[in-house]
């Protein structure tokens, strides 16, 4: 199993979901998170003594699929997610070994 983490314009949420509708996931969580990246023209100020930053606000999506399937979901979510301009977001594609079942408190490899 991968995970796929993916952090996009809240504009584009709804575009996102309806991409993922019928899409081959094990998982979704969807989190408000705030942050900026290259968009360095947003910080207020920087000194020794103070820091202010207007943090952007930004939608965190954690997906779980089948790497068979990886690739498949990262193109429906960069051709949704993307406006082509800075800011659009990010994805990360991670491993995932194992993950533990809290109702039965068993293992699962995630290669089964």
């Amino acid at each position: 199993m991968q995970q796929i983490l993916a952090i996009i314009r809240p504009t584009a949420l709804e575009r996102v979901l309806e991409q993922l509708r019928f899409a081959p996931l094990e998982a979704l969580e969807i989190r408000e998170v705030k942050g900026f990246g290259r968009q360095k023209s947003y910080l207020d100020q920087y000194s020794e003594t103070e820091y202010n930053a207007a943090f952007l606000p930004k939608i965190e999506l954690s997906l779980w699929v089948d790497p068979l399937r990886c690739e498949e979901v990262v193109q429906l979510l960069v051709g949704s997610a993307r406006f082509g301009r800075m800011g659009d977001g990010k994805l990360f594609v991670l491993p995932c070994q194992a993950f533990y079942d809290i109702a039965t408190g068993m293992r699962v490899d995630a290669e089964s």
